[in-house]
């Protein structure tokens, strides 16, 4: 026996042996699963099998690199280097060129990338004189993938009456007109997008039988990483390529299948024994990473699920720390607590900030904890993704805000001329500047007058220049008039850009929509922070001052410094880090509001937050809070029900004993009642009711109120409907009596920032002001008349 499977334990060593017939790998988190597949194809070399002849798909080149380096280690370069390893696509593609004769291409044929296919599909929606606003490109690009993925092409996708009902709804009926034209157009192109390399090697392989015989015969044993993130299409082709010797292993995870926004198909993984009725299933339940309290806490959870290939997975390290849940007052508060946290564990337990990482569950949170980070100079990277303020919808109203307060601002001028849409092209904007430059003025000034200043433009044009001058002046003069929050609400929506970007429910328009929401809550928590300290310097050109130190984030400084990562848990899988943040765990948010509606996505949810826990290797921290300001308002959050599925003797709720008691009590109630009980009606039992948000649900995009008045903050009730902060009482006596007898020494507790001990009081009446040094969020000083605190000892 090859000495290196003495490195394996028992379950990898009887997975890495059997190689009789087809095989089902479920790779718990941390098991080894790379080693494994590693060790296979060495022993499937050793064992004879020529390198040629084996099939290994992965989902990434980096993991078939890494892979291939690793076999080389064990069977030399020469052997390695002949193996077919590669992702889908390059293998298909490879495959595709050797036989382009038989599907009506040349050997030479375009691969379209992502932008080639948008390009494309702008083109076809302009010629068929169709609104690219309603036949948005991204959108039409994406339905038209979908459908490739499913395997249903132009005639079959024309034929579906629930399809076609599916686009008219969506007011896009003549779809169906466009993803025949974008067909005929590739092929006329002698061009494949990424979704044809798939599409037309199935088509090969099922129109072609001696074709797919003969790869079938070359392929001896075909593997496949990551099983649970395969398509409908790969699915189908892998089935084609083995089912004739039936030498088939696949490895994945269904407790970690999570894009099905992508198209990933986990019924793939879950039903494989049923289409290979003797294949053997072998499972890898020892992880190697994680402490046994965190791997038993995601077993916990996990086993929730009703869909899904049971296991145990098991640590033989230590035993570790409880799971420690943070109970926030609000989100800065949340931000600050984990800040805080990170500093100790690099000073007192002497992690790197690289061995920390904060995972969320939209890319929009990542501002608030962008912005303590910086505040506390802990340095940082967004991974897979661009910082917060780097995002171009941001930095599109960013521009906006700067043109408000400076418009003679040239670079803020040139980006939002013609964004959103408004028929000003770079012609125009090239006169313009030849005016300026000759005049030696600035482009406003030109805008204003560009006859004067001899712009050569015809009536249409100078109507548009005009429109956009009036739009951009009225923002001027509001600029000593309204507070930052006001104007800037007022910006997003005149702009166009809040239309610009709610016209579909794309998965990138939502993401964008979240990011402005998100800017919104910072301004507003801009504006609410300077009330309560008495600053009245709470305008648009005070937040651009703070903001533009935000802004200026350089790439390449300290760029060989560790740092703090934080991403998107869908981004974390795969990765591993020594301490793990997982924040935002609340109702409507992780999960999310849609997930309510159908138990695949709730599930769906429920791995995803498996993810984020098995990436943690020492500590794990979970984090909600209790108030969130949201959709124009602030709002009190409800605690994620995915903490309720975590047995409590795994998490340590000093803030919360109570709900962890509930929870339980309840818990151990339900199952000793009825263990037959839906899950419906199990989280009805538990006492969660999650409010229902509609695809056009409530958001700061529906036009909700700008709050005029300060808020008095209310202790939230036990978990239940989000309920709107009570509004301060306006009138003076009111006011005054909720500071009466404030002195030093009183413990207080801040809607926002939380439990503090006031320190200091000075002044009386409306001036009164009272420093407070809160324990996470560290020394403020409130204005009382408009502090939103009480006191509790």
């Amino acid at each position: 026996m090859a000495n290196y499977l003495d490195e394996l334990n028992e379950g990898q060593r009887a997975a890495v042996l059997y190689n009789d017939g087809p095989s089902l790998v479920i790779a718990g988190a941390g098991s080894g699963k790379t080693r494994v597949l590693t060790y296979k194809i060495a022993y499937l070399l050793d064992q004879g099998y020529k390198p040629w002849s084996i099939l290994a798909l992965t989902f990434t080149n980096k993991a078939a690199r890494e892979m291939k380096e690793r076999i080389a280690r064990q069977v030399g370069e020469n052997l390695a280097r002949y193996l077919w390893m590669g992702t889908f696509h390059s293998i298909f593609s490879r495959i595709l060129r050797a036989e382009a004769d038989a599907i009506g291409f040349s050997s030479n044929f375009t691969i379209y990338d992502a932008s080639d296919s948008k390009s494309l599909v702008k083109s076809i929606i302009r010629e068929m004189g169709l609104d690219d606003k309603t036949y948005k490109p991204g959108v039409v690009q994406s339905r038209i993938s979908q459908a490739k993925n499913h395997l249903i092409l132009p005639d079959a996708y024309a034929a579906s009456g629930e399809l076609y009902r599916a686009d008219a709804d969506a007011k896009m009926p003549q779809l169906r007109d466009i993803y025949l034209r974008y067909w005929e157009r590739c092929r006329q192109s002698d061009a494949m997008d990424f979704d044809d390399l798939l599409v037309y090697t199935y088509q090969l392989f099922k129109s072609h039988p001696e074709i797919c015989d003969k790869y079938a015969t070359h392929f001896e044993y075909v593997l496949v990483d990551e099983y649970q993130d395969t398509n409908y299409a790969q699915h189908c082709i892998v089935q084609l390529l083995t089912g004739k010797h039936r030498r088939v292993c696949v490895v994945g995870d269904d407790a970690q299948s999570i894009y099905s926004f992508r198209g990933a198909n986990i019924d793939n993984i879950l039903n494989f024994t049923n289409l290979y009725r003797e294949a053997r299933l072998f499972k890898l339940e020892q992880n190697y990473r994680s402490t046994q309290t965190i791997v038993k806490a995601a077993n916990s959870l996990i086993a929730k699920n009703r869909e899904q290939i049971r296991k145990e997975v098991f640590s033989e390290k230590e035993t570790g720390e409880p799971i420690t849940v943070f109970c926030a007052y609000s989100d800065l508060e949340e931000a600050e607590i984990v800040g805080n946290r990170i500093m100790q564990l690099h000073s007192r337990e002497h992690y790197g900030y690289s061995d920390c990482a904060i995972l969320y569950r939209t890319n929009a949170q990542s501002r608030v904890f962008e912005e303590t980070l910086r505040k506390k100079n802990i340095p940082y990277r967004i991974y897979g993704g661009l910082s917060f303020y780097q995002r171009k919808e941001i930095k599109d109203i960013i521009a906006y805000f700067r043109l408000a307060v400076n418009p003679n601002d040239e670079e803020a001028f040139k980006r939002v001329l013609n964004y959103p849409a408004r028929g000003i092209g770079d012609t125009t904007l090239n006169k313009l500047v030849d005016a300026a430059n000759r005049h030696k003025v600035s482009l406003w000034t030109v805008v204003n007058e560009p006859l004067a200043y001899g712009v050569d433009i015809n009536k249409g044009a100078h109507t548009k220049l005009q429109g956009f001058r009036a739009l951009i002046a009225g923002f001027v003069e509001a600029v000593p008039q309204k507070n930052a929050f006001e104007l800037g609400k007022e910006i997003v929506f005149q702009s166009g850009i809040g239309r610009e970007i709610t016209q579909d429910r794309s998965p990138e328009n939502l993401s964008r929509q979240e990011n402005v929401e998100e800017l919104m809550n910072g301004i507003h928590d801009f504006c609410a922070t300077r009330q309560e300290e008495g600053n009245t310097h709470w305008l648009l050109s005070d937040y651009l001052s703070e903001v533009s130190l935000l802004t200026d984030q350089d790439s390449d400084r300290d760029a060989d410094l560790p740092k703090v990562t934080l991403m998107t848990i869908h981004s974390a899988k795969g990765l591993e880090f020594r301490n793990v943040f997982v924040v935002g765990l609340e109702e409507n948010l992780f999960p999310g509001a849609s997930a309510a509606s159908s138990y695949k996505e709730l599930e769906e949810e429920r791995r995803l937050f498996y993810v984020a826990l098995t990436r943690a290797e020492d500590y794990c921290f979970l984090s909600y809070a209790k108030t969130r300001f949201k959709y124009g308002k602030s709002e009190f959050c409800t605690p994620s029900r995915f903490l309720k599925d975590i047995d409590s003797r795994y998490l340590n709720m000093p803030q919360e004993e109570m709900l962890a008691r509930q929870i339980e009590e309840r818990g151990e109630r339900f199952r000793r009642e009825n263990t037959q009980r839906p899950v419906v009606r199990m989280e009805r039992d538990y006492g969660y009711r999650e409010r229902m948000v509609t695809d056009n649900g409530p958001s700061m995009f529906d036009g909700g109120e700008i709050p005029q008045e300060p808020r008095r903050f209310v202790k939230p009730a036990p978990p239940r409907n989000l309920r709107k902060i009570t509004p301060a009482v306006s009138s003076s006596a009111g006011q005054a009596s909720s500071v009466q007898g404030l002195a030093v020494g009183q413990v207080i507790e801040h809607e926002r920032f939380g439990i503090g001990d006031v320190i200091n009081v000075e002044g009386t009446g409306d001036n009164c002001k009272a420093t407070v040094h809160f324990r996470n969020v560290g020394n403020k000083q409130l204005l009382l008349k408009f502090a939103r605190f009480k006191v509790i000892g």
